[in-house]
This record gives C-alpha cells, structure tokens and sequence, in this order.
C-alpha cells in the first residue's frame, strides 16, 4: 500500500500519540508505585511509633504492678495509693491484688468493689503457671468496676512461703488506647488496630468495641501478622471486606501486635487524581495531535488539490486562450508583453515566447503605435478602451479588427492592460449586406399598398409601414411599444364587437393565420376600413420566436363594390325593388312559414295599364319615371312585410304572406287600383318641358294553398287572373278559380 503525504502525516501523528500515551501509562504506572511504596513506609514507620507509644505506655503500668507486688511481699496489707504515690498513669482504672482462687484481697480505697468479688484468672489468662511468673497480658474484659472493655494486666507475688500467692491486677481501659489512635489520620475507612498475638483482637480503631474480644487466629491476615515482628501487606479485610494496606509491629517485651490498615482507595486517591488529570491532558494532547495531524493532512491535501486544480486551470486557460479566434496580450505599465496566446503568430508572425518583454512600440512600429497612442494612454489613466480599425496580418491580408484595452487596477493603481484584438472583418461585411437588405426592405415596404404591422415576442409594435401609419392614424413614434390591439382596433363587418388581433393568436400557436375577411379597422381619427388580414410568426436562425407581422389588405372599395354587384343581383335597378330572384327566394321562406302557420298567402301580378303610349310618346326616361313613381306609390301602399318586384317592364308582382282571410286582398286591390287615380308628373328628356300623365293598373291574384303549393304555380295562376283582369277592360283585379275556370273579379274598375 503506497502511503501518501497526508497519510503519513497522520501515521506520524498517531505514532506520537500512541507515544503520548505509553509515557502517560509508564508515568502513571511510576506514579502509582511511588505512592504505594511512600504509603508503605508511612504505614512502617506510623507502625512503629504506634509500638514504641503502646509499649511506653504499658511499661508505665507494669512498673506500678511491680511495686504493689513488691510491696506485697514485705507489707501483707499496704496501702495501694500509698504505694502508686503520685504515678501519672493514664488510662489505669485500678490496681486490684487478688489470691490465686480469684479474690480481691486488697483494692483502691475509692474503688467500691460488690461483696466476694472473684474473677476466673484461668480463664483471663492472668494466672501464670508455676514454671513461668512475671507480667501476663490478659484477654479484654468487661471491667468488673465499671463495666467498660478493660485490657487485664497482671504481675504475681509470692507468699511469707516465698510460693506464689496471688496477682496483682492492673485494669487498663481500651479508651485509653483509643485516644492514642486519634491522633493519626489515615482517611475513610482505614484505622488501627491492636491485636494480642493469638489473634484476639483489643482495640479496632475508629470502629469502637463491637470486635473486642473476637478472635481472628488461623486468618490469613493473621498468619501474617504473626509471621514476622514487622512489615507491610495489602489485602482484603476480615471483617468488612474492603481492601487496605497494612503496616505492622510487635509491641516489644508485649504479647501485642500494633496493625495500621489503611483502605486502598485511601492510599491512591491523590494518585488517582493526578492520573485522571494527567490522563485528561494526555488525551488532549493525543486526540489534539491526531486532529492537528489531520487538519493539516486536509489542509495539505486541500493545498495538493488547489494546486493541482491551479495547475488545471492554467493549462486549461493556456489552452483556451491559445484557441481563440481572437489574439489576448497582457501589457504592464511600461507596455512591456507580459503575456499573448498564439494568435499573436497569425496576426503579427511573432511567436509569444518571443514576444515576452517586448514594447508595444516595437510591436506595432512607428506608424501603427502612433494610432493606437491615445487609447494606451486613456487605458493606463484607468479608462476601459474600444475602437476599430484596419489592420494588414502576418500574410499580408487586410483585416478589419475590434480592439478593446481593459486596464488592470490594484488598489486604484493601473498595473497593466489587457488587450484583445478580434477580427471582424467577415462581421463588417455581413453588416454592410445585412444593412443593404435592410434598406432595400425598408424600401420595398414603403413602396407596398397594403398595410405592415411588426411586433415584438410580447406583442408590442415595432414597425408600421406608411400605409400602416395612414390606415391606423398612428405615427411609428407613437405606436412604438403599445399593444397591437391598442394601434390596430379589429372588428367584426359592420359591429362594434372587437376582434381580438391575429397576431397574438400567432405569437401563442407560432402558426400562419389568415388570410381573413369582413374584419373592419377602426383608424385613430374615426375612419373605418374593411381589411382582409393574415399574420405570421418571425421565427429567427435558431428556432425562436421573435416576433410576429401583420398584413391588412384594403378592402373597402372592393367591399363596396361587391356589396353593389350583390345588390343588383337582387334587385332592379331602375325602381330598386327586389328582382324575380330575390323574390323566388323569399317566395320559399313565405311559403314554408305559411305551411308552419297554416295562413294565406297571395301572389299578385300587376301590369300598367297606358304605359306604352306614355313611352312612345314621352321617350324612355319619362316612362322610366313612371315605373320609379309608380314602385314608390305601390311599396307605401303594401306592409312592410309585403314583398314589391318588378318583374320587367311595366309588370310587378306582389308576395303576401300571413293573410288571415282573402278579405284583405280585395281591400289592397282598391287601394293599388287608388295609387293611380292621382296624375304622373314626368319630364321629357333632359331639361324639357313637363307633362301629366294618367295610367291604370291590371292584377290577378293567386291564393296559397288553393291555386298552388309552389311559387311557378301560384305565379302562373297569378299572371293568368292578370290577363284575364286585362282582356275584361282593364283597371280591375281578378282572382284565380281553378283549372279551366274563368277568374272572378274582386275589384272591379271605379266607375
């Protein structure tokens, strides 16, 4: 595995650490054993100091035992007191003198003893046997003055007999030893014990009296404590079960043992301290070694991949710089190259290594440094430059180029320039041919009849033609930026219900719309025109849209034309009543409601009676009055819903719909037969002279349903009543009967 720098940097940093923590575990490992060694001798030598206290202190008290007992043997009776005189003996309760069966024979004078009092020496152990006298240490005992733990010590005298005749008892209190104790300091749940050497245990300090007397003969503890006169253990406690260390001594001369047991915990608390603070700032400086360790190895890993990013990016920089079309130069301030890619070898024939330090002077020569002058100049005063102008390249071609000078601050200083020059010699060319076409657009627009309207993607104008601007009332200035619905108000034909512009439909599908009539603009100033219009997307090179264009054809003289022909296909022209046409469709609707209704209908036929001698008389255009007079008399006599035709000459044809009863026809017949009772007033020829003229009128009638289910049929029946109407004498109305009957007369001429 191949390890890399910041892998071995963080190797090293927990080697050190591991290193940290060996020298924390050895120096706490020292620490610990130092202590306990330092506890060890403490417990020694409070050991001995505690043996030599003890074994003072009971030398006190056997010396006065031995002088009652020497008092004794010369005295049968002495005075205790007398005897101890003024002996310090602290700690002494009394001095009792006993016979060998166990009575008190001699006793304080202060001490009031219970009558026969007698102890068990025997079983107190302070009866010496008879090859061994001298001072015995007893078991502790219930003192048989107060009742308190006491230590018996006994010392025997002889007789007048010389054998011996009893002991003198010294009751020693165990508080005694207790105070002793108290004086040393050996923290929680340590103390001192005195033990006779059989494994009876005296005193236990601090713990009171509740063990006195228990033996602890054949414990291990034991064993070793009476193994040897003096030493030190650490083990588990007999009584409690805690774990102490222990420091011994034999009383000296004294059947004692002296134990200083001092708890474990005890004995290495302030070296546990130590260890957990040492152990806490080991930890740190492990844990702050790997850290530092690994911050550095991401720093150092950072710094490798900034670097080598760096190192990227400039050669991608190089790279792309060395292929551009256009040639990059860095200057200082004494335009001096610091810097140029590789198009300097196209544009100047100069490699750039070559170029590096070079003056632009040198660069450009006289002539082209000149030119250029007053931009570097501006540039190093912290003024960003840009200009065009001609330039001939290494090959001798004439290049037309765009040069931009960006100067390059630090702290408001100009430190140098960034040059870049970029050929747009095809750039010009494409403008100047683009501007072309454009001017020959623009032209062609202008010079078109029908109005052009441009928007932008939003639908904002942006051109008007001249026929626009005429036909809108609009100038471009003005519409320039409005809505097209605001510049270009669409409408339905004839209504005032807004159509909503073609070009917005356009720009949301980004399809062709139109061409489409009977579309009305309304112009800003008021006037109306009908317009067939058709909008189309502008979609640019790359799919887009840019925009959209409008075109609105003028068609209201056509509109208008067309409306004149339609009209004349429906109706004559000299009276302007519905022709035979337009009456042969009304005729079927007519006929159709009557089905519906179930009401008349009537055809009547009329013809004028003395208009031919009017005619050839007066000329054509006075006959033509008569028929125009004549149309106008006949349409204010019928209903609105009546139908007035000429039919040609001077024939007319009446359509009645929705009669309810025939009664109605005779009361019309007078009144068209009324029409001609007032005089004609007709002009001959064009500025002569004026006439008065009488004319009748012949009609016959045909009814729906009875004559006829068609309108061939009712106006054949119709036309053939009027004949009949005429061959009876004229000025008279008949009514078809019926196949191969004579029509009857409904309104006969006025006499």
């Amino acid at each position: 595995m191949r390890f890399t720098r910041p892998r071995q940097l963080i190797l090293l940093a927990l080697l050190l650490s591991l290193g940290i923590g060996a020298l924390f575990v050895q120096a706490i490992s020292t620490m610990r054993q130092d202590q306990w060694n330092f506890a060890s001798r403490t417990q020694v030598n409070l050991a001995h100091t505690l043996a030599l206290a003890v074994h003072h202190t009971l030398d006190g008290f056997e010396d006065a035992l031995l002088h009652v007992a020497t008092e004794m043997q010369t005295t049968p009776t002495p005075s205790i007191a007398s005897v101890l005189g003024e002996r310090n003996l602290p700690g002494l309760e009394a001095v009792l003198v006993l016979n060998r069966a166990g009575q008190v024979v001699l006793a304080p004078e202060a001490v009031a003893l219970p009558p026969n009092t007698q102890l068990n020496l025997e079983a107190l152990a302070l009866l010496p046997s008879d090859q061994h006298h001298g001072l015995h240490v007893g078991k502790p005992m219930a003192s048989p003055l107060s009742g308190i733990h006491v230590l018996p010590m006994s010392h025997t005298y002889r007789g007048a007999d010389g054998q011996v005749a009893g002991v003198v008892l010294g009751l020693i209190q165990l508080e005694h030893f207790n105070r002793l104790f108290s004086s040393v300091q050996l923290g929680p749940q340590s103390g001192i014990n005195l033990f006779l050497r059989n494994g009876t245990v005296v005193v236990r300090f601090p713990y009171g009296g509740q063990d006195t007397g228990k033996s602890l003969a054949g414990t291990d503890n034991m064993r070793r404590l009476q193994a040897a006169p003096q030493g030190t253990f650490s083990s588990q406690a007999v009584f409690d079960g805690i774990w102490r260390m222990y420091g011994f001594e034999w009383v000296e001369g004294y059947p004692l043992v002296i134990n200083v047991a001092q708890a474990v915990d005890s004995v290495l608390a302030d070296w546990r301290r130590s260890a957990v603070w040492l152990g806490i700032f080991a930890l740190v400086l492990m844990v702050a070694c790997t850290g530092l360790a690994v911050l550095f190895a991401r720093e150092l890993e950072r710094r490798q991949g900034v670097s080598s990013q760096l190192q990227q990016a400039q050669h991608d920089l190089r790279t792309i710089l060395d292929n551009l079309p256009s040639m990059v130069s860095y200057w200082d301030s004494d335009l001096h190259n610091r810097f140029a890619n590789r198009a300097t070898e196209r544009w100047f024939g100069i490699l750039p290594e070559q170029l590096r330090g070079m003056p632009a002077a040198t660069l450009l020569g006289p002539q082209a440094y000149a030119a250029v002058q007053p931009y570097l100049e501006e540039a190093l005063q912290g003024q960003a430059q840009s200009f065009e102008r001609h330039l001939t390249d290494a090959q001798g071609h004439k290049r037309h180029v765009y040069i931009t000078y960006t100067p390059d601050l630090d702290n408001g200083q100009v430190r140098g320039i960034l040059a870049q020059l970029i050929d747009i010699t095809e750039r010009k060319r494409m403008e100047d041919e683009l501007f072309e076409e454009k001017e020959r657009i623009r032209l062609t627009l202008r010079s078109i009849g029908d109005a052009v309207v441009c928007t932008d993607a939003q639908g904002h104008i942006t051109y008007l033609n001249p026929v626009a601007e005429r036909m809108t009332g609009w100038p471009l200035a003005d519409a320039a930026g409005q809505d097209a619905d605001v510049v270009v108000p669409l409408y339905l034909g004839y209504g005032n219900q807004p159509q909503p512009s073609p070009l917005h439909d356009v720009l949301s599908t980004r399809l062709c719309c139109g061409p489409t009539r009977g579309v009305a603009l309304h112009g800003r100033q008021g006037q109306r025109y009908d317009v067939e219009e058709s909008a189309s997307p502008i979609i640019d090179r790359h799919g887009q849209l840019s925009g959209a264009v409008m075109v609105l054809h003028d068609m209201t003289e056509t509109t208008a034309m067309a409306a004149r022909m339609a009209h004349l296909a429906q109706y004559d022209s000299l009276t302007d009543l519905p022709n035979r046409l337009l009456l042969q469709d009304r005729t079927r609707h007519a006929l159709a409601q009557a089905r519906r209704d179930g009401k008349l209908l009537a055809v009547v036929y009329l013809d004028l009676d003395g208009f031919k001698q009017v005619n050839d008389c007066l000329g054509h255009d006075a006959g033509d009055q008569l028929l125009v007079e004549f149309a106008r008399r006949l349409k204010a006599t019928v209903r609105e819903s009546d139908t007035v035709c000429r039919q040609g000459g001077d024939e007319f044809v009446l359509l009645l719909p929705g009669l309810d009863n025939p009664a109605h026809i005779e009361r019309l017949a007078h009144k068209i037969l009324a029409t001609c009772e007032a005089p004609f007033q007709l002009q001959q020829g064009s500025g002569g002279a004026g006439h008065t003229s009488f004319v009748g009128v012949s009609g016959g009638v045909a009814l729906f349903a009875q004559h006829g289910n068609s309108f061939e049929a009712l106006a054949r029946h119709a036309d053939e009543a009027m004949y009949t109407a005429k061959r009876a004498g004229r000025g008279r109305f008949y009514l078809y009967q019926g196949e191969g009957l004579t029509p009857a007369a409904i309104a006969p001429r006025p006499a």
